[in-house]
């Protein structure tokens, strides 16, 4: 029997178990963290993830729920540089998180208790294709395809129709994405607010993603139908990106509880 240690965050309701990488087993991580991840035989999260510290601040290896492994998760990192503050690690309010998608820089803007708030440098994103049909359900839809760390697949619609999920579903697994892709369905409310839907690859419907946010509001600006700052409301609350000279996003972090995970061999 082995005790694998762990600090339960939550970003926005995405939730995610976080380890320092010495106290995790070596070996067999992708069914550690299906086991671990699972909602009614296990702890429960969107994701397990692994931490190390460096000179520069800190590392990350990330691995959903199905035990697939991302290159990043917008608000997993904002959880991992939380537990790094709370646990003495690193020190703000500048940090930095080295990811599967490289380097990101954290400000820390506020912290209350077990309670944070950053705005994170999200990069530059990486336009694929600006419109695009895709046949889902039985009917086609107006996506844009973008890369912001992750692929994104951005599904923008004047109502979100009743079969999302079943649409979203289809769309992370179509044969244009052989590396499978995050999904989000997007309404544009006006120029600076976009309501928001998601689906994340490797873990299904989220509350909240801070990829998929960053994906649909930067999907909605080269679209031209918002410019910067854009509020994305999601049904776990608001996120506020703007686009500068590169792309940030504002977002919350907030520490659940510890505990031990038992896992036998």
């Amino acid at each position: 029997m082995t005790e694998i240690p762990f600090m339960k965050l939550h970003g926005a309701e995405n939730d995610f178990l976080l380890t320092w990488a010495h106290s995790a087993p070596s070996e067999n991580l992708p069914e550690i963290a299906r086991r671990i991840c699972a909602r009614t035989t296990g702890i429960g999260a969107d994701g397990w993830m692994l931490v190390w510290t460096e000179s520069a601040g800190l590392r990350t290896r990330l691995f959903n729920s199905d035990g697939s492994e991302p290159e990043i998760s917008g608000n997993g990192t904002r959880c991992a540089a939380a537990f790094g503050l709370m646990e003495g690690a690193v020190a703000g309010p500048d940090i930095m998180v080295t990811t599967a998608a490289g380097t990101k820089t954290l400000h820390l803007l506020s912290r209350e208790g077990p309670r944070f708030l950053f705005e994170m440098n999200m990069g530059l994103p990486r336009l694929e294709e600006l419109r695009t049909t895709l046949p889902l359900a039985g009917r086609d839809f107006d996506a844009t395809l973008l890369n912001v760390g992750n692929p994104q697949c951005v599904i923008f619609v004047d109502h979100f129709p009743a079969d999302w999920r079943t649409a979203a579903q289809e769309a992370e697994r179509h044969k244009r994405f052989p590396h499978r892709t995050n999904v989000s369905f997007v309404r544009v409310l006006d120029r600076h607010t976009v309501d928001v839907l998601f689906y994340e690859r490797g873990a299904g419907e989220t509350h909240s993603s801070g990829t998929g946010s960053t994906g649909a509001a930067a999907a909605a600006i080269l679209r031209k139908a918002a410019e910067s700052p854009v509020q994305v409301r999601t049904p776990a609350g608001i996120m506020t990106l703007r686009w500068d000279d590169t792309v940030y996003l504002t977002g919350p972090a907030e520490r659940i509880g510890d505990g031990r995970f038992l896992i036998e061999h």
